[in-house]
């Protein structure tokens, strides 16, 4: 099976990628098939934005379409992160280094540090109406990144999953999708994709 992730970013690509290595799939990523432009993202929920992205790249690509929205909510920043994530406090255009570093300044001035992650996958066919999978993990920002990250996960190197004495980005790809909001919501659709009920 032909999948298009419809995403532009490289570590959600990746992890994405990761996770279905073993599922027969041919992954495939819009820039290789010349797709450069960007979905709206109007919705006011994950899924709302999913959905929106699913529809935008199956309809330029007409392959099977797998979309994620995921975001983080952080217990001292309400109603500022979620579906805002990546717009939110440097915005779009900085640079993970530059979004991470007004993030984790923000963050010093807060003392609750509780946070969750959660993720929304739609996938989208020529055959049926679009299914939703949805993942969160929950966890605390810690005071200063702790590891590497992937190209567009930073938070990924200052969140630390409860149970766990490492952050996202110090786990391996396949440690990181067997606990996280991508991997929970990715666990989910490759049930679906085997005829299995979804949790």
């Amino acid at each position: 099976m032909r999948l298009l992730i419809g995403t532009s970013n490289q570590g959600k690509t990746t992890e994405l990628s990761d996770a279905l290595q073993n599922a027969d799939i041919t992954v495939i990523s819009p820039g290789s098939i010349g797709i450069t432009d960007s979905p709206p993202e109007e919705g006011a929920t994950f899924r709302e934005n999913a959905h929106q992205k699913a529809l935008f790249y199956h309809g330029r690509s007409g392959l099977p379409t797998l979309a994620d929205d995921s975001g983080i909510l952080v217990e001292a920043l309400q109603q500022e992160l979620g579906i805002h994530t990546r717009r939110w406090g440097a915005g779009p255009e900085a640079t993970d280094a530059e979004w991470i570093s007004f993030f984790l300044k923000r963050m010093s001035e807060e003392t609750k540090k509780k946070a969750r992650f959660i993720c929304c996958l739609c996938y989208l066919d020529a055959q049926s109406e679009p299914h939703f999978f949805e993942g969160s993990c929950d966890g605390a920002i810690t005071e200063e990144l702790e590891a590497a990250y992937l190209p567009g996960l930073p938070i990924s190197a200052c969140f630390k999953p409860d149970g766990m004495d490492r952050v996202y980005s110090s786990l391996t790809v396949h440690e990181k999708n067997l606990i996280s909001h991508r991997g929970r919501a990715l666990q989910q659709f490759i049930k679906y994709l085997q005829g299995q009920p979804s949790v």
